[in-house]
């Protein structure tokens, strides 16, 4: 497990936004239909009981894991990034030598990622294979398809 997890300002506050929602709101209806199912009769024999306490299981475990994850979360403002180098958060275009395409990518932590916004994990392989480097040189990716290598060719916040 990572010691620290850096993210940004609004997704640490959408992190606290979920868990007090899995807690004020998801929480209660969880113990609700425990309630319900229990009222019906045989627990034994109850699968609507069993259902109710697996998801409620599922729902303590995901506040655990996003309880843990805020403990160690850190912000990192945009202009203390460092753009000499490819680092998170920074927004990096870089050409793919095998295809000759272009793209940019902003590097985030896991919660933020999403590839249709542009943003790769810090994690990924490309985002690990592109910590780092400079403008100009050139990232080597292992991806199932092969060696993947991308030159940067900007760095920005």
């Amino acid at each position: 497990m990572a010691d620290v997890i850096y993210v940004s300002k609004e997704t640490l506050e959408q992190m606290k936004e979920e868990l007090h929602h899995m807690k004020a709101v998801e929480r209660p209806a969880a113990s609700r239909a425990i309630a319900e199912a229990r009222e019906k009769g045989d627990l034994r024999e109850n699968a609507e009981y069993d259902a109710a306490k697996e998801a409620q299981g599922i729902l303590e475990a995901k506040i655990k894991k996003m309880e843990s994850d805020l403990a160690i979360a850190r912000i990192l403002e945009a202009d203390s990034i460092d753009t000499s180098k490819v680092s998170i958060l920074t927004r990096v275009t870089v050409s793919n030598l095998n295809t000759k395409k272009t793209m940019t990518y902003q590097i985030v932590s896991e919660k933020e990622a999403d590839l249709k916004a542009g943003k790769i994990s810090v994690t990924s392989p490309i985002g690990q294979g592109l910590l780092g480097k400079t403008v100009g040189e050139v990232a080597e990716v292992k991806a199932p398809a092969g060696i993947l290598k991308f030159k940067v060719e900007e760095i920005s916040a």
